[in-house]
């Protein structure tokens, strides 16, 4: 089991828990190592440095030693401030931390990624919700491998704006044909925008959300997200 020792490394608060009476465990987010689990020995003590630092959308820097699968944090801090996340951007903050929890391996670093998802926090306090969310899923996708098809269809044809295509998750869009049950089908303008990242159009909204629930929900392999049944109330997912 390799040993090592990081200082002052980049990273976020995906996750916390409780470990035995007083400490936590960490899942973070970090720039060089990707997500890492840490002990964070003591943390919910009353005067515990640590107490008030673990939190999620914060930058901070982290500090650690030991196994690459669970290592002691020795100590944590804060790394600039950014814009507090309330309402729907707070909970789309939470989706998009459990989509990172759930697809990402652990110990394997996604530096752009780590950029990508610094731009959606900001994003998330700012924008609106919905091209953040969008934006963000095609670009984890695409750094897991699984860059889905849209400028092209499946026979390496353009999309054309003007028809309709039957996404298959595994070949990408096809020409929709009559019978569309049980068919994501999506417009050849919604791809086009998609790949563009412009979602101004409100039929492109809808037709992403409902395109990119279905390929990550391929990714996840039958897990449910516990944040996208709040977000699906709100309309955002």
């Amino acid at each position: 089991m390799s040993k090592r020792r990081i200082d002052h490394e980049p990273g976020y608060v995906l996750h916390t828990y409780p470990y035995k009476e007083t400490s936590l465990i960490v899942e973070a987010f970090t720039r060089r190592f990707g997500r890492v689990a840490l002990l964070a020995r003591g943390a919910r003590r009353p005067r515990s440095a640590m107490r008030g630092v673990l939190l999620s959308f914060h930058p901070l820097r982290f500090s650690w030693s030991g196994s690459a699968d669970l290592a002691n944090l020795r100590d944590a801090e804060w790394a600039g401030g950014v814009p507090l996340l309330g309402g729907r951007g707070l909970m789309c903050g939470f989706y998009v931390n459990e989509l990172l929890l759930r697809l990402l391996p652990r110990d394997d670093p996604h530096e752009s990624l780590f950029d990508v998802y610094a731009g959606a926090l900001a994003g998330l306090a700012s924008q609106e919700v919905s091209a953040v969310l969008r934006d963000f899923e095609k670009r984890l996708l695409a750094e897991l491998g699984y860059a889905p098809l849209l400028e092209t269809d499946a026979a390496s044809h353009p999309i054309d704006p003007e028809r309709l295509y039957s996404y298959e998750p595994d070949r990408g869009p096809v020409p929709a044909n009559g019978s569309r049950a049980g068919q994501v089908v999506v417009s050849g303008r919604t791809l086009l925008d998609v790949a563009a990242g412009d979602y101004a159009r409100a039929e492109t909204r809808d037709e992403a959300r409902i395109l990119m629930r279905v390929l990550i929900g391929e990714r996840l392999h039958g897990q449910s997200l516990h944040t996208r049944s709040i977000l699906m109330e709100l309309n955002e997912l």
